[in-house]
């Protein structure tokens, strides 16, 4: 299977209403299924979290640096995540694509391991407030251990070449294309180099990117914190969100109709391989 195809298994597993609360059967069994494929490459960490009294899991895979010795020593680039949908939504886009690019990540990673240690994980709770990442985030902090960078995956799928298809936040439209053709990797003023350096990667392989950097961790733009990197920014550490830009281009947002029909599977394996190159050269 090429790696299009391999996305689209994936897709078709994680892809169903998987709310924690109302639709805890799909939840379960996206969960036993990331699971399994990260059991794949090493051993899988379930961390538990507990909110209002019910445990919920992050999927947590360590994989070693090319160096083994230098694990002791040199951050981790932490990649994550979310795999819970909001209430009546099958989230093909928000988040099954970001879940299954992590997965083949995972498969890359471990076939040829990067100068620092990886960390892979699934967070649940992401659609209740970042929850899942929260707990990860602040379990770094208390253990004051530093990260080398933060990525999260968030909805990578869907793409429209027509002309007026992306919408901005205000003062933003004067700056980027107006086509929602392209991938965006949001950071904070520190992750600028990364920022240029993982853009760079993703354009060399063929797949159209943009990049925005924040000051002072988003606040003064509110959406571009949506999702599990802004534990991370809260917490002091350098992180970048990966982004189709969710309903500032994709229409199923939220959804019952954010199917996998509606994804573009070439965009999405494009991101996976600008991801794939642009993390190697970290």
């Amino acid at each position: 299977m090429n790696l299009k195809e391999r996305l689209h298994s994936h897709l078709i597993q994680i892809v169903r209403d998987r709310n924690p609360y109302l639709a805890s059967q799909g939840h379960f069994y996206a969960q036993q299924y990331i699971r399994e494929q990260l059991a794949q490459w090493g051993t899988v960490e379930i961390d538990d979290f507990a909110v209002r009294g019910r445990i919920h899991h992050n999927f947590i895979l360590d994989l070693p640096p090319l160096d083994r010795a230098s694990k002791k020593w040199l951050p981790p680039i932490v990649i994550g995540a979310h795999y819970d949908t909001v209430p009546g939504s099958p989230g093909a886009d928000d988040n099954a694509t970001g879940v299954a690019v992590l997965l083949e990540l995972a498969r890359d990673i471990a076939s040829g391991p990067l100068k620092y240690p990886v960390q892979l994980v699934a967070f649940d709770m992401e659609e209740y407030g970042y929850l899942g990442s929260s707990h990860h985030a602040a379990t770094y902090k208390q253990q004051q251990e530093s990260i080398r960078l933060m990525i999260s995956l968030e909805m990578l799928g869907y793409c429209n070449h027509n002309p007026n298809s992306q919408s901005y936040p205000a003062g933003l439209k004067y700056f980027y294309p107006n086509s929602g053709n392209f991938i965006a990797l949001i950071g904070t003023l520190r992750t600028v180099p990364d920022l240029i350096n993982l853009s760079g990667k993703i354009r060399k392989s063929g797949q159209p990117c943009e990049w925005l950097p924040v000051p002072n961790r988003g606040l003064i733009v509110p959406d571009t914190r949506r999702s599990d990197h802004v534990p991370f920014w809260d917490n002091g550490y350098p992180a970048i969100m990966v982004t189709d830009t969710a309903n500032m281009r994709n229409p199923h947002y939220h959804r019952e109709s954010d199917r996998i029909e509606t994804l573009d599977l070439d965009f999405l394996a494009g991101v996976c391989q600008g991801l794939v190159k642009g993390i190697r050269h970290l």
